[in-house]
């Protein structure tokens, strides 16, 4: 399986400054902490922009699929409290994002496909 980049984010923001960031900084950038409490509602825009994917034959059912069963991984995960919220990756639906392609590989990244940031937030 092709390695994530969300995984190695740090790293990215090594390539642009001299340092990495700070822990400081991470935590005043990142929403991970209180927006959290929204991951059922991002899992469910993601798994309906899924459907709408794969209706309009963007993705292959199977991508479907394989989004299905991982988020219903993730769900069990955040239920139980064994999720691993991460603050690197400053905001609840690129944690999702990120789990899900460790669990499902290339099907997960797809599901970005056609999706702004802007259309995540909810109104």
């Amino acid at each position: 399986m092709a390695t994530n980049p969300l995984d190695n984010k740090q790293q990215a923001w090594s390539a642009l400054f001299s340092e990495p960031m700070s822990e400081l900084v991470q935590r005043y950038t990142a929403s991970v902490s209180f927006d959290k409490r929204l991951w059922k509602a991002d899992i469910e825009g993601s798994l309906a922009h899924a459907d709408m994917l794969c209706a309009q034959g963007v993705i292959a059912p199977q991508d479907l699929a394989d989004i299905q069963r991982g988020m219903a991984q993730i769900q069990q995960e955040i239920e139980s409290g064994a999720f691993d919220w991460k603050l690197e990756l400053e905001d609840v639906h690129l944690n999702i994002e990120a789990r899900l392609t460790q669990l499902v590989g290339d099907a997960g990244k797809r599901l970005h496909t056609g999706r702004s940031r802007n259309d995540l937030c909810p109104r």
